[in-house]
């Protein structure tokens, strides 16, 4: 992680009532400040997790999100705006984070992640959360936070049903361990309420400060499912492929 930085008067006073919080405090705060998170795609979910994480006292973001705003976004893209529509959804998404936090920085990039990019934007930052909706992406942000021992948070709805995992690479399973093959169902449009993916966000945002102020027990081999149809949830153990791809031998 990126050396903890101390902080002002007002952070203290911004953030007082989260340092509260016994194991995290001031320390924990400082870790946050110091740190820089990676999210692949800021729409329904990813926007929850920069969102929060902003609240929150990241120091830094790099977010990447390309295309225009679209009026099927606004039922859960909350970085986007009606009167945004047939905008730079990058810009918004940058707009919307400093209007919350302008002691954060942003990086902002208008591309998706891809083979030309994907191995740059990864060294930037300390955590990747990966957010996109199509597992091409997903596979690029795997293979290369493993490769460069990046920790990840790998966050994933559909309809009504939401699943976390966390991803330390040398140590657990990956991504490739747990879908060795493209999904056959996964698709680019899909149903989805944005208050299920924003409890996913929350979800993945409070998972990456965790990791980052390291505090609490990450959902590393376990992954975290649940239908809010009923509100059943349930913890899947995990365990690392030794034949694995990516993270294998």
């Amino acid at each position: 992680m990126t050396a903890d930085q101390k902080l002002t008067d007002q952070e203290r006073a911004i953030w007082q009532w989260q340092m509260w919080v016994e194991d995290f405090g001031e320390t924990g705060q400082e870790k946050l400040k110091g740190a820089s998170v990676l999210i692949s795609r800021c729409g329904g979910v990813g926007g929850i997790v920069a969102y929060q994480l902003a609240a929150a006292g990241i120091g830094r973001l790099v977010i990447a999100h390309r295309g225009d705003i679209k009026p099927s976004d606004l039922n859960r893209q909350l970085l986007m705006t009606h009167d945004g529509i047939g905008t730079s959804r990058i810009e918004s998404i940058e707009r919307r984070l400093q209007e919350l936090n302008p002691h954060m920085e942003i990086v902002g990039v208008d591309e998706n992640v891809n083979e030309c990019n994907v191995a740059q934007l990864v060294e930037q930052v300390d955590v990747v959360v990966d957010c996109a909706p199509l597992f091409e992406e997903r596979f690029l942000l795997n293979d290369q936070a493993v490769e460069q021992g990046k920790p990840m948070v790998e966050c994933a709805m559909h309809d009504l049903n939401g699943q976390i995992t966390t991803i330390l690479p040398g140590k657990t399973a990956c991504l490739r361990c747990l879908y060795p093959q493209f999904p056959s169902h996964w698709t680019r449009q899909f149903p989805v309420f944005g208050a299920v993916s924003s409890a996913v966000g929350s979800m993945g945002a409070m998972e990456a400060i965790k990791l980052i102020a390291e505090f609490g027990t990450p959902l590393t081999d376990r992954l975290l499912v649940f239908d809010l149809r009923d509100f059943s949830f349930q913890t899947i153990q995990l365990e690392r492929d030794p034949d694995c791809p990516c993270c294998g031998h």
